[in-house]
């Protein structure tokens, strides 16, 4: 199943964000770690961290179908991402960032499925709260 264009678009806002707030060398990296530490933590909070590694692995499962290169990628036990650094040395700097947006599109969408997509925004604006008014996932076929 291909990733929405919306919440692909939700996903690339998050990690502009992110990148935009990084002061390291490689802040799209980071950017993506961020995005997905900052989720971690307040779902965790949610749904423990069992419950999270869950929703993210799923997550990851959908998204290595759509760009196969993520299989390099893990998710340790408490939840956070492993060998991202060497999906990102396979590939070039766009297909890079192409895998880390469907990955987080994948994981936004699995919680706007379980939860609803109002909630959902009103935890992303709850991590995010400069996030902007504008609903990525309003009308949203999931």
């Amino acid at each position: 199943m291909s990733t929405s264009p919306k919440l692909k678009q939700l996903a690339r806002h998050l990690l502009g964000r992110e990148a935009a707030l990084g002061e390291l060398a490689d802040a799209h990296e980071n950017a993506t770690l961020r995005v997905c530490e900052k989720l971690r933590g307040s779902l965790s909070k949610l749904m423990g961290i069992g419950g999270f590694r869950s929703l993210f692995s799923r997550a990851l499962v959908l998204a290595c179908a759509e760009v196969p290169g993520l299989r390099a990628v893990q998710i340790k036990a408490d939840g956070s991402l492993e060998r991202l650094d060497k999906f990102g040395a396979e590939r070039g700097g766009t297909a890079t960032l192409e895998g880390e947006i469907v990955l987080i599109a994948q994981l936004l969408g699995l919680l706007a499925t379980f939860i609803g997509a109002d909630l959902t925004m009103r935890l992303l604006h709850d991590i995010w709260p400069e996030l902007d008014d504008r609903n990525f996932l309003t009308g949203e076929t999931l």
